[in-house]
């Protein structure tokens, strides 16, 4: 029969026909198309072609900075060494030599003991610069040198200190830190002019040689630069990305230096690559605007029929992939899009049928893949209600109304359920299931509040919202009134580590929680009527937040498997901060009083026996 009806389906403006249609129209804009295609590989072509030559110069900038670097290191290392194995005067006369030769290096230190300090005083004197300063600095980069003794290579920016270009390499040499304070000018020359801008930063984001020269004499800190960001957060070595700064798109590229703990970065502007594409572009889009203007309309008009539709389902999935299952939706069109349409809103309103019968938010999240099948340790608090004198009120129910009995008693549990479950939803639970009058709930399963502390409390919190909304239903019952009668619970609240997961059977299954901590939760559910009370909480869920409530302990419980009896406290109400300004009862006896509960006798209790839902009768 289902497919007798899907073949009746006739579809009477194909999307077929329509297409047809357009591609005749569009045909009269090919001149367009070809020079937008064209246009679109050309930029393709010149797009992959900068980003080559872009991490091609990247690339060879950090290799030229890098030999520079290594030379420097190595020539430092060797002075250094020779110096200290020479009498002074000729250690003297090997630095000269040395200085004589690298006229852009403006000291070498070792540190340690014994320290050595080798000063290029004509690069000093030449360039104004106080030798005194040096002490300064490296009191400043303490830091770098603990770093460079326990094996690390540094670069720093000393151009700040010495108000003149230097940059100071600290290096590990015998055990102790070294370092030599050299001008960037042979970095800057390897990194070379033109399209492509290349700058040098450290381990700090510090700028060490950048094309603004300014940044790098005061040794700007870029590390709020998108890209840099991006950068110090990959541990790629190198890498080349699309991204903007400041609204400008630039293609940029890195390459960490093995040497000083360092990288290059080498950029070019999106715009600039694109410059001769985008005139040419232009001059043939003048040449076809009319043409295109003519077969813009047509497209529009088109995909108004598609897009429109489209849209719609788009919004209608979005909001049953977050939980709203039901959606009114009519279809607009005769077309292919208008079947789907109609096949959807069917589907809506099955999924919505569909969510009465199972937990939404349980279903939505495993929908979404949020929850994978198998069972996982939870701590979690765990929740059961049931209905005093249930039993009692159903057989009134079916005096009073007979064969509408049923359908009256449902009706009433529903408006119970309803006000019941929009407590637990409402502090973060999950409803597990409705055992005939019985509601089961837990806390930190599915989702959590941020810590079995702040479940436990939402746990509470429901229960109490729970009492105040059975106020508000009961206001206007008599207890004498069989067609409408009271509604009276007792709450049960344990918490602990249970199994939570997706059990069941292949054909169905369903989200709940198993262990000690649930049977505990149902047996002190079911303690609330012969204590005299409406919320019973163990002493587990007493220890993470009986700070926050008011509570009267009442007698301890002996369960089996257990050793010792379990301490069991009456909620009554949250505690209130600074004391007497909270709302409601402070005391068990008010409880009772607004609950139309009867004092019990403790002493007559039987905490260790099981509540019994019968009575058994004589023979008459």
């Amino acid at each position: 029969m289902a497919a007798k009806e899907t073949s009746a389906v006739r579809v009477r403006y194909p999307i077929g026909a329509k297409l047809v249609v357009i591609i005749s129209v569009l045909s009269l804009v090919s001149l367009g198309a070809i020079t937008a295609l064209a246009s679109y590989m050309i930029t393709l072509d010149v797009r992959l072609t900068a980003e080559d030559n872009n991490f091609s110069v990247n690339k060879r900038s950090a290799a030229e900075a890098e030999q520079i670097l290594t030379g420097v290191r190595a020539n430092a290392a060797v002075l250094l060494n020779t110096a200290s194995a020479l009498p002074e005067r000729a250690a003297g006369d090997a630095a000269s030599w040395f200085f004589d030769e690298h006229r852009d290096t403006a000291a070498v230190v070792s540190f340690g003991s014994p320290g050595l300090v080798l000063l290029n005083e004509r690069f000093f004197l030449e360039n104004g610069i106080d030798p005194s300063l040096l002490d300064g600095f490296t009191e400043k980069e303490r830091d770098s040198l603990r770093r460079a003794a326990a094996g690390e290579a540094l670069i720093r920016n000393a151009a700040p200190v010495f108000g003149f270009p230097l940059l100071a390499l600290f290096f590990p040499l015998r055990g102790n830190a070294a370092a030599v304070l050299f001008s960037p000018e042979s970095l800057a020359e390897s990194f070379g002019a033109g399209a492509n801008s290349s700058c040098m930063i450290n381990d700090r984001a510090d700028a060490l040689v950048h094309p603004n020269g300014e940044l790098a004499a005061a040794g700007v800190n870029l590390g709020n630069d998108g890209f840099i960001r991006a950068m110090r957060e990959n541990p790629a070595s190198s890498l080349q990305s699309l991204y903007t700064d400041e609204g400008v798109r630039l293609f940029a590229a890195y390459t960490r230096l093995t040497v000083g703990n360092a990288a290059v970065i080498t950029s070019i502007e999106y715009d600039r690559v694109f410059e001769g594409i985008a005139a040419t572009t232009r001059r043939n889009i003048y040449l076809t605007a009319a043409v295109l203007c003519i077969a813009g309309i047509f497209i529009w008009l088109f995909s108004k029929t598609i897009s429109g539709p489209m849209k719609g389902l788009t919004a209608a999935a979005e909001r049953i992939e977050a939980g709203q299952f039901e959606i009114e939706m009519k279809a607009k069109t005769r077309d292919e899009i208008g079947v789907l349409t109609d096949s959807f809103a069917k589907m809506s309103k099955a999924l919505g049928i569909f969510g009465r019968f199972t937990n939404r938010e349980i279903a939505v999240r495993a929908m979404r893949g949020e929850i994978k099948p198998g069972g996982l340790p939870k701590h979690a608090t765990i929740f059961f209600s049931d209905i005093r004198s249930f039993t009692e009120k159903s057989e009134n129910f079916t005096k009073e109304y007979g064969e509408e009995a049923s359908d009256r008693i449902v009706h009433w549990l529903n408006e119970y359920f309803t006000r019941m479950v929009e407590c637990v939803e409402r502090t973060g639970g999950v409803v597990d299931k409705f055992i005939g009058d019985a509601v089961m709930a837990h806390w930190g399963t599915a989702y959590t509040g941020g810590s079995p502390e702040k479940d436990a409390f939402n746990c509470v919190k429901a229960a109490l919202m729970m009492r105040t909304a059975l106020l508000e239903m009961n206001k206007d019952r008599r207890c004498d009134d069989p067609r409408n009668p009271p509604i009276r619970i007792g709450c049960g609240i344990n918490t602990g580590i249970v199994t939570a997961g997706q059990i069941g059977s292949e054909q169905r299954m369903e989200y709940t929680v198993i262990g000690d901590p649930v049977n505990l939760a149902s047996r002190t559910e079911a303690l609330n009527k012969p204590l005299g009370t409406d919320i019973l909480i163990t002493e587990n869920t007493f220890h993470l937040i009986g700070g926050y409530l008011i509570t009267e302990e009442m007698p301890p419980v002996r369960v089996k498997g257990k050793e010792k009896p379990v301490r069991l406290f009456a909620v009554i109400n949250l505690a209130s901060s600074p004391p007497g300004e909270a709302e409601g009862p402070q005391t068990l006896a008010e409880v009772r009083a607004l609950l139309g509960i009867p004092p019990p006798d403790l002493s007559a209790v039987d905490t260790g026996a099981e509540e019994k839902k019968y009575k058994i009768g004589e023979n008459s």
